[in-house]
């Protein structure tokens, strides 16, 4: 497939979405309202809950964050001690509140409610298959294809209809599916996105990361596992586990590890932030330099920093200083302001590095624009000499399974080699962790390099025509 000219996701790196389930707690709203706010990271465009009583289902969504769509009267509406909760950043089928999940669908074999972080890869086929079927879909959202897969099939075999449903889907995918009287909890069958179970007050919760135990005080019980369909019976709390898929892998995505988590959350029984720590010590093993100081770009660089600079000897110094509060603001900047970008987000302190020689630790470079402004900036605060050191590899390819990457054209490495994007941010050096580095950091044998090296782990059924942040269908 020659995917050259194909458009992908035009601005820098966000992950879609994160989701948060509550099963068999009474304060289940106010469980996933902290849940979610845990997982905020992964998405700051739309968030909702949905509730069940075991009679009905209730929704509250809406578009902002989490303390911004909530109150104490909108948690008040969510009756029930089942929960599912969702954070959105708008990837496949682009923003608005009619994409804000969870999604609720109303229907005589059952009323459910539904949410999913991930992406689905062959949405186009099927929505085009639902829609020569009668299908009316009512978001633009990949997500609504399986509630629509579930729904056409009339067979009282639930649990049967939803394994062969997931077979249909192709890509990356962690759903929550919230029934009156079930919870059905599902991954994709290579693994790309995270989700664990936990243990709360005699119930359970599930999460995209485990940093959101911490935050309402539950217990990790487990993975849940490639391929695996969890279901969860109202009246028991027992777990049915299921596998609706042949010789699953576990190729979790490398940029959960690299990026994307919490550094205080566990993927499959790796911290982030060790992770992240013994990446740091590679790179300064791998690509030694005589410098003064050590900083990383806040926040996912910290971690790395800190190893880089126990490993070298170097002092680790807060180089940096990240504004917390400009990530979501209604007052526009005036133009100037605009296009200095990313001064409004990072400030240099002059008396750390000014007459000094740095290392400057950061998780990836995508587009070059950011990492030369940031080296400018360290310049112009007198900095003497900026060695660049990425906790990855060159990112060469776009990614087709939730992440929001950017076009081939607009990847620096996809056209240019490392001395060339070197010269290009104008760093005195640039050297990328290797993907063997990052195996060993992690003590695994698989993950997904599809961004680093091209080698998708499913078939791209997308036309490049079709490949647009518009229409993902």
């Amino acid at each position: 497939m020659n995917t050259n000219k194909l458009r992908f996701f035009p601005n820098n790196i966000n992950e879609e979405c994160g989701v948060f389930g509550v099963i068999g707690c009474s304060n289940a709203a106010e469980l996933t309202y902290y849940g979610l706010h845990a997982l905020q990271h992964r998405g700051q465009e739309g968030c909702g809950i949905a509730t069940s009583n075991g009679d009905d289902i209730f929704r509250e969504r809406g578009e902002g964050l989490v303390t911004e769509i909530f109150s104490e009267k909108k948690l008040s509406k969510l009756r029930g001690d089942w929960a599912i909760g969702h954070v959105r950043y708008s990837t496949a089928g682009g923003g608005g509140i009619d994409n804000v999940q969870p999604f609720v669908f109303r229907h005589h074999t059952g009323d459910f409610a539904l949410c999913h972080n991930g992406n689905i890869v062959n949405s186009r086929s099927l929505k085009m298959m639902l829609e020569q079927q009668g299908t009316i879909f009512q978001s633009t959202s990949d997500t609504e294809i399986l509630a629509h897969l579930i729904k056409m099939d009339q067979r009282n075999n639930r649990v049967q209809v939803i394994q062969e449903s997931l077979n249909m889907l192709e890509g990356a995918f962690a759903f929550l599916i919230m029934g009156k009287k079930q919870m059905m909890i599902c991954r994709d069958k290579n693994g790309l996105r995270p989700l664990s179970v936990g243990k709360l007050n005699g119930g359970f919760v599930i999460s995209s990361e485990t940093c959101a135990f911490e935050a309402v005080g539950a217990t990790f019980l487990r993975d849940i596992l490639p391929g695996e369909l969890l279901i969860i019976d109202r009246y028991t709390l027992n777990f049915n586990s299921y596998f609706f898929a042949e010789n699953p892998i576990n190729k979790i995505c490398a940029m959960e590890f690299i990026y994307f988590a919490r550094p205080d959350s566990d993927i499959e029984g790796v911290n982030v932030h060790s992770f992240r720590k013994i990446c740091g010590k590679y790179m300064a093993k791998l690509f030694p330099v005589k410098a003064d100081i050590v900083i990383g770009v806040p926040d996912s660089s910290t971690s790395s920093a800190i190893g880089y600079a126990e490993e070298s000897g170097i002092p680790y110094e807060m180089g940096l200083i990240k504004n917390k509060y400009v990530g979501r603001t209604f007052i526009q900047p005036s133009q100037e302001l605009r296009e200095k970008g990313v001064q409004l987000k990072l400030t240099p302190v002059r008396s750390i590095v000014n007459g000094k020689r740095v290392v400057l630790i950061d998780d990836s470079i995508v587009r070059g624009t950011t990492s030369k402004r940031i080296i400018m900036m360290l310049r112009a605060a007198g900095a003497t000499e900026i060695h660049v050191r990425i906790g990855c590899p060159p990112m060469r390819h776009p990614c087709f399974y939730g992440i929001d990457t950017s076009t081939y054209d607009e990847l620096i490495s996809a056209r240019n080699s490392v001395e060339e994007v070197r010269k290009i941010i104008v760093a005195d050096s640039l050297c990328f962790l290797t993907k063997e580095a990052l195996l060993k950091a992690g003590n695994r044998k698989e993950l997904c390099f599809a961004c680093f090296d091209g080698k998708y782990p499913t078939e791209l059924y997308q036309s490049k025509n079709d490949l647009n942040t518009e229409n993902k269908f």
